[in-house]
């Protein structure tokens, strides 16, 4: 398989390009060349900007892509557009965030998602605006795509190369012992999924088409 991936030297998309390379897949990265430069010398990388310089893509197919950083709605209508026609299948990397603060447990996707309070060409990405800004992400996929499109919402995202230290932080202090001081409320329930194990996930679904 042919695979695009958006981004692929950071987090998600690393494990994404890793497991895709080991599955001898021909990995193509488009990214900026500002994070990581240099790793996985096997993967063809292309540098551009998706919300300005998309010449790189331009004359080239793929079977399918993988966008790991779009977090806003010109971010995905720009790709979308940039690659329709080009690529079978697309594999959008959204958030659990879609669903407000106080959804129920057990959200499926007919569950209502959280609106965006403003135009969202003047919204920045912030705490508050990240999962409204991603819905709207969402539907301009959908709006905009002509072939197979596949929208994942991942949870807490856990594991190798994530740089925010949300998770990394406990198992490094549990394991000098002693007391620990924990936030918030023990009986809160809070879903992780694995980064490697999104990756094989989005991985197995490209390979269907």
């Amino acid at each position: 398989m042919r695979l695009l991936i958006i981004g692929g030297t950071a987090f998600v998309g690393r494990h994404l390009a890793e497991q895709a390379l080991a599955r001898d897949h021909a990995v193509t990265l488009f990214n900026r060349g500002r994070t990581n430069p240099g790793i996985l010398p096997q993967a063809e990388h292309l540098t551009g900007d998706r919300n300005g310089d998309l010449a790189a893509l331009r004359g080239r197919s793929w079977d399918a892509v993988v966008d790991t950083c779009g977090y806003h709605p010109r971010d995905v209508r720009h790709m979308a557009a940039a690659l329709d026609g080009a690529v079978g299948h697309y594999t959008f990397v959204s958030t659990l965030s879609v669903y407000p603060d106080d959804a129920p447990a057990g959200v499926t996707e007919a569950s209502p998602v959280a609106e965006l309070a403003g135009d969202p060409e003047a919204t920045e990405v912030s705490g508050e605006s990240y999962g409204p800004l991603k819905v709207l992400c969402e539907r301009a996929l959908l709006d905009r795509w002509s072939g197979a499109a596949l929208v994942v919402r991942p949870g807490l995202i856990v594991g190798p190369y994530d740089r925010s230290d949300r998770f990394t932080y406990w198992p490094v202090r549990i394991a000098r012992g002693g007391e620990v001081l924990a936030p918030g409320d023990h009986d809160a329930p809070v879903q992780f999924v694995h980064a490697g194990d999104l990756a094989a996930f989005m991985l197995d679904l490209a390979e269907q088409g």
